[in-house]
This record gives structure tokens, C-alpha cells and sequence, in this order.
């Protein structure tokens, strides 16, 4: 395979003469042409683009003039030629290169303007599928890897933010950018050909059902950059997927400091837990700690559901994540700033609960508009070393389920209400999870534990724990229902849950010791159902 080195120095500053601008997103296209006009810059354009520039009454030239060759096929072939790609390419120093501009009579194009068409924007608005193929863009991608290849000698903006950057390097070099300009515009270029592309690859998988594709790439836009990752001596950023699942990623801060890389991470545990829970059946409230959760409850009101979550377990809600299911009203909003908390997120916020939580400035209030749909499917990815795991979302609900009884005594129906209760907690608790319920409350929750019996005894020490700050003469655990988001490997999980007061167990099943387990649940009179669905989460 031949390698093609060209041992040409770039030039620090290149003059720009000649502008293609071609974009779909039109934002400051106007001010930016008027800006190169004033400098003399001749200016090329296509369709929108071109009748945009001239309604302004600026000067300038249809790509189709320079080409000889006018847009074909509803536009579809339009740029895609020698003189435009020739002008974008051509290494000026290269004399074999001039020579072929001069005998094709091809110009140099300086600077390339390219946005693309709205693939992202279509398929998140659910177009169907021949209209989102015809908002796959060709020529865009095909000017800005070749603007971003070359850009020793031209300069590509793909982004209306650098418009204004752009135009400070004329001002402050005479009409001419820096190479160091030029280098970080060519790789954000080929930053957003590659998040497009991906996105586009993504969304055939999906449409075609291709669960494994060959190539799996995940694209995002940056959403802002973090003081620091998970601990301060790492560097973290927030990107954004063309997902537009509620949530952290679309929320909008109403007030309070930038939210830090955990308290993301926490905030979008935290309003997927809650939203498990139908805000036109209940209101329900999830307390984070550390991506766990440390009380889930639902109530009359949102202030009980948000009391009732406290009372689990409230010295680990201290600086903890508030997420609600419906819109946080006053009544609650005076409640949750009664405790130091880093972040309330809610579908929306009454003007009189923004005035409450304002007393507080350095508490994040998130409005997210909405709430996620658990049984939407989606990907979720986590890296590793040298790869990349990626795996459908787990949208399974238990609601959904066909659940088995497997004792001699069947559940009451508030006790089958509390073992869905605890295993929709569960499925958002990192394994190994135990998790009691009680009329609609988390009683106790164990969590990321090497032993199941060891998250079994932490959830009932932490039941103990909140029975004595409540005042309580026995803990929640006592007549609970308790849930396990694996099977039960062994009897002596289900013994300790016995041991805490629980009278009713849900579990997946599966085990070779399910039988053992059930003669143990017989035992002692326990009910027990199985699920048939696991989730483990690591």
C-alpha cells in the first residue's frame, strides 16, 4: 500500500480570499457573509444558503457558476465536484498542485462554512424512515473532511459558536487565521463527521434490528466541561447523545452551582428510579446517595412520599439527591430545604416551590420537563479496558411480568403490592441488592454487597437504625415484603430476611437451590413468588 507523504511546512497565516458557505443552520450566517464581504472575501454559496446571502444584498457566486454544472436531483448532487473539492484540497506549496488547478481552472477556496442536514433532530422526532434517509447530508460531510484535511491551508467552521472567533482572528491578523486555528477547526470537523456518521450507523442497527453491529460507535456533543471527574485530580466533561430521553441531559438548572460528575451520575440514577413509578397513580419520591438508593416511597401528597423516603434512612440522605415524579410544589419544596441536599430534579417547579429552594442558592434545582418512559428501549455503554460494553437498556417492568407462586401460602394483596414495590427499587440498586417494603416505603435497603446475606443484614441493621430516630417500637421491617433483584443461591439469605420481620419475598428464581429455598420458605409460612426476570446492576 503506498503512503503519500507530502514534506510541505504549513503556513502560520493563511489570508482568506475566497468563502464557501453552505449550511443548513443558517444561525449568524447573514453577520458572518457581511463580515467577509467588507473584507473582500468572494464569497460561493449553494441553495438556502446562497438566496439567504443574497437576499441580504451581498454579493455572491452559485457554486453551479464555478462548477459549469448545475444541482441535480433535488439538490442531492450539487458540490460534489472537482473544481469545488479540487479548490478545498489542493496544497498550495505542491507545484504539481498548482499546476493542475491552473490547467482545470480551479480557484483556491479558503474557507469553508458547513453545517449538515438535521439527521439527529429527524430521527429523535420519530420521521419515519424515508425521510430520515434523505436527511442523511453527502456533500457537507464529503467539504468538511476535506476542508479539515487540508487545513494547512483552509480554514472549516462547522459550528456557528466559532463564528465569533473566527471573525477576532481577521480583525487581530488582517484577514488571515492562525494555523493553531486552524488545527482545532479541522478537528472539531472531524469530531462532528464522526458523531454524525455514528449516529446514522446507530439508527440502521436499530431500524434493521442488527442487535451487533460490526462497528458500534456512540457519538455526543459537548455539554460542558466540569471542574474535575469523579475524584479532582481527574478531568471530566458532560456530552450529550441525540437521545432525547428526559432527564439530566435535557433538564434545565433553575438555580444553583454547576452540577459536579457525580451529581450527574446521581441525578440520572436518581430520576430513572423515580420515574418507575407512574405519577397518575401516586406521587413518589427517590432519595441518591452514591448512585444508591437510600429511600423510595410513595404517598397522598409529594411531601408524604418525600417524608416517607426520609424516614428510611436519613442520616444517608444527608447531601443526598431528591428526585420527584411529579411537579415539586411548595408544600414540599419547604420540607426537602429543611435538609442540606446537592440536587432536586422534577418534571417541573411551581414559581412558589423556585422562590422556597432560592433561600438555598447553592441547591440544584433541575426541571427536566418530563418524565422517562422505563419501558423505552435504548443503550446503555460502559468502557473498559481496550473496549467498550454496550448493552440494550434494562426497560423489563415487573408490572409486566408473569409472577409464580411458589410456596404453599400465596401473597396478600398488600403484601404482592409491596413485593412490587421493592423489586422496582431493587432493579435500581447496585448488586447485590436487597431491598424491604412496606406500604408503599422502603423499609431497608442493602446494596453492592459481595454476599446477598450480608445486603440482607445491612438493610435490616439500617431498618433498626431509622425504627430508634423514629421512635418506633419495631422496625419497618417487621411484616414487610422484601425483594432480591438475583435469585437466592442459598436458605441462608432468605433466614436473615426471616430474621428481620419480612413475611413475603420476590425474587427472579433460577438457582439450583430454589427448591431448598422454597422448603425454607414453607418452613416458616413465608410467601414467595419468582419473578423470572434478573437485574443485576453493576
Amino acid at each position: 500500500m503506498a503512503v503519500i507523504s507530502k514534506k510541505i511546512p504549513a503556513p502560520d497565516k493563511v489570508e482568506i480570499k475566497t468563502a464557501l458557505l453552505s449550511v443548513f443552520d443558517k444561525t449568524g450566517i447573514v453577520e458572518l457573509a457581511h463580515a467577509l464581504s467588507e473584507r473582500g472575501v468572494r464569497l460561493l454559496s449553494t441553495g438556502g444558503t446562497y438566496k439567504a446571502i443574497a437576499a441580504a444584498g451581498l454579493t455572491v457566486t452559485d457554486v453551479s457558476d464555478i462548477t459549469g454544472f448545475p444541482e441535480i436531483m433535488d439538490g442531492r448532487v450539487k458540490t460534489l465536484h472537482p473544481t469545488v473539492h479540487g479548490g478545498l484540497l489542493a496544497i498550495r506549496d505542491d507545484s504539481e498542485h498548482q499546476e493542475a488547478m491552473k490547467k482545470h481552472g480551479i480557484e483556491a477556496i479558503d474557507l469553508a462554512v458547513i453545517n449538515l442536514y438535521p439527521f439527529e433532530e429527524v430521527r429523535a422526532a420519530g420521521g419515519d424512515y424515508p425521510t430520515t434517509v434523505e436527511n442523511i447530508d453527502i456533500g457537507g460531510p464529503a467539504m468538511m473532511r476535506a476542508s479539515a484535511k487540508n487545513h494547512a491551508y483552509v480554514t472549516i467552521l462547522t459550528d456557528p459558536n466559532d463564528y465569533a472567533e473566527f471573525k477576532e482572528q481577521l480583525s487581530a491578523d488582517a484577514g488571515k487565521t492562525a494555523y493553531a486555528f486552524r488545527q482545532r477547526m479541522a478537528a472539531k470537523a472531524y469530531a462532528r463527521t464522526a458523531a454524525y456518521d455514528a449516529a446514522i450507523a446507530n439508527w440502521f442497527a436499530e431500524a434493521l434490528s442488527i442487535d451487533t453491529p460490526r462497528h458500534r460507535v456512540i457519538g455526543g456533543v459537548l455539554k460542558e466541561e466540569m471542574r474535575y471527574g469523579e475524584n479532582p485530580h481527574q478531568k471530566a466533561a458532560f456530552y450529550v447523545t441525540d437521545e432525547k430521553r428526559p432527564g439530566v441531559s435535557t433538564a434545565i438548572l433553575l438555580q444553583g452551582k454547576q452540577l459536579s460528575y457525580n451529581n450527574i451520575n446521581d441525578t440520572d440514577a436518581a430520576y430513572e428510579l423515580v420515574a418507575e413509578f407512574l405519577p397518575e397513580k401516586a406521587p413518589a419520591c427517590a432519595i441518591i446517595k452514591h448512585a444508591n438508593p437510600c429511600g423510595v416511597a410513595t404517598g397522598s401528597s409529594l411531601v408524604e412520599a418525600y417524608q416517607r423516603a426520609l424516614a428510611c434512612d436519613s442520616v444517608s440522605a444527608f447531601g443526598g439527591i431528591i428526585a420527584l415524579n411529579q411537579i415539586l410544589d411548595a408544600e414540599t419544596a419547604e420540607e426537602i430545604v429543611k435538609l442540606f441536599t446537592e440536587v432536586i430534579i422534577a418534571p417541573d417547579v411551581t414559581e412558589e416551590a423556585k422562590a422556597i429552594v432560592a433561600r438555598k442558592p447553592n441547591l440544584r434545582l433541575l426541571s427536566a420537563g418530563g418524565l422517562p418512559d422505563p419501558r423505552v428501549a435504548g443503550l446503555t455503554a460502559k468502557t473498559v479496558s481496550g473496549g467498550l460494553l454496550v448493552q440494550s437498556r434494562d426497560n423489563g417492568m415487573v408490572e409486566d411480568l408473569e409472577l409464580k407462586v411458589v410456596t404453599k401460602r400465596a401473597p396478600t394483596a398488600q403484601e404482592l403490592e409491596d413485593m412490587k414495590f421493592a423489586f422496582k427499587v431493587g432493579k435500581h440498586v447496585k448488586s447485590n441488592a436487597v431491598v424491604y417494603a412496606k406500604d408503599g416505603q422502603t423499609a431497608g435497603i442493602g446494596a453492592g454487597q459481595m454476599s446477598r446475606v450480608d445486603s440482607a443484614r445491612i438493610a435490616a441493621l439500617k431498618a433498626e437504625e431509622a425504627a430508634k430516630a423514629l421512635g418506633l417500637a419495631v422496625p419497618m421491617t417487621k411484616g414487610s415484603a422484601v425483594a432480591s433483584e438475583a435469585f437466592l443461591p442459598f436458605a441462608d439469605g432468605l433466614l436473615s430476611m426471616i430474621a428481620a420481620g419480612a413475611t413475603a419475598v420476590i425474587q427472579p428464581g433460577g438457582s439450583m437451590r430454589d427448591q431448598e429455598v422454597i422448603d425454607a420458605a414453607n418452613e416458616h409460612g413465608i410467601a414467595m413468588v419468582f419473578t423470572g426476570m434478573r437485574h443485576f446492576r453493576h
